[in-house]
């Protein structure tokens, strides 16, 4: 079994740990007793990271692994995991985020969770947890009010720590303005095909850790692209030193300092994700992979929202900068 490499974050206890590698739980395919078996699979491996979501809809299918984890002697007790959801849209607002969190936790069959995130800089005007998300129900989200319930979640012990998702500086400087629990995480689309070199610098400054998804592309899923398997230059790197092109990808992620969720229910790729610590890319190599020419994946545009609209055009502004 691998250990993984571990960080700290700001949490209600001054500073706690967090794995750099978890185990991405949003599927557009997968059963919940397939996502039950992944969990349990990954636990075996060595994944001690889960980050779901209300949106994924695999909140509870993730506490049925937990709980078979615990039975079966996998993890002798829930401490020894670190659990991420995250508000969907449709709870961004002040009052609705404590009831948000509350029935994630019902989900998951938890007490608590690691890491509580904002899952988009956008409130969504209907109840029905639905992707896209129609253009008229979508409305600009008013950051203040629903940090105030974020830091309440905190406070109140349901989770130990609070963050962000998909954010640009501007929008994390907006609430930094004003918090009295700072982002402990900004989790946004990371990978040598979009590497976000200032956004990672800025976070660095802050304090805040950059946690990559989609860091192979997300390959398979409706929102995901086969670029980053498919990059020649990764490709070239990964023959010359008998890796996969995967693997190439996240260890070059490693090497940024940030942290990453890769999902694959495959055991042995779920093995081969995790075997990137005994080797390291040459100065020349992430010479190569530093000037892979960019491409961001339009997610907002393409596949959350039905048409962009005023809301999504500025966030979409906001999450091109690199």
């Amino acid at each position: 079994m691998v250990s993984i490499p571990e960080t700290t974050i700001s949490s209600s206890n001054g500073r706690r740990t967090i794995p750099l590698i978890g185990m991405g739980m949003a599927t557009d395919k997968e059963g919940s007793d397939k996502v039950k078996a992944a969990v349990l699979e990954a636990i075996k491996v060595g994944y001690r990271h889960f980050d779901t979501a209300a949106l994924y809809g695999t909140e509870t299918a993730v506490g049925e692994g937990i709980v078979e984890a615990l039975r079966q002697g996998l993890i002798k007790s829930r401490a020894e995991l670190f659990i991420t959801t995250k508000l969907w849209c449709n709870s961004a607002e002040g009052h609705l985020v404590l009831p948000a969190i509350k029935r994630s936790l019902q989900n998951l069959g938890l007490e608590y969770v690691d890491l509580y995130l904002v899952h988009w800089p956008l409130k969504q005007n209907q109840d029905e947890i639905k992707i896209p998300i129609p253009k008229e129900s979508i409305a600009a989200i008013n950051i203040k009010d629903v940090w105030e319930g974020m830091e309440k979640c905190q406070t109140l012990g349901l989770t130990k720590s609070i963050g962000v998702s998909n954010f640009a500086p501007r929008r994390i400087e907006e609430i930094l303005s004003f918090a009295k629990i700072p982002p402990a995480v900004n989790q946004v689309e990371m990978n040598p095909i979009w590497q976000q070199k200032k956004l990672n610098e800025f976070c660095k400054k802050n304090d805040i850790l950059l946690t990559a998804y989609s860091p192979l592309g997300a390959s398979g899923t409706i929102w995901g692209h086969n670029r980053v398997l498919e990059c020649d230059v990764l490709q070239d790197i990964a023959k010359y030193k008998g890796k996969t092109v995967a693997q190439i990808s996240l260890r070059w992620i490693y090497e940024q300092g940030v942290s990453f969720v890769v999902k694959s229910f495959n055991t042995k790729r779920m093995k081969q994700n995790l075997d990137i610590f005994d080797w390291s890319l040459t100065e020349e190599e992430l010479n190569k992979i530093s000037h892979i020419p960019q491409r961001k994946h339009i997610y907002l545009n393409g596949s959350v929202v039905t048409e962009p609209n005023d809301v999504t055009a500025e966030i979409d502004a906001d999450l091109s900068y690199q």
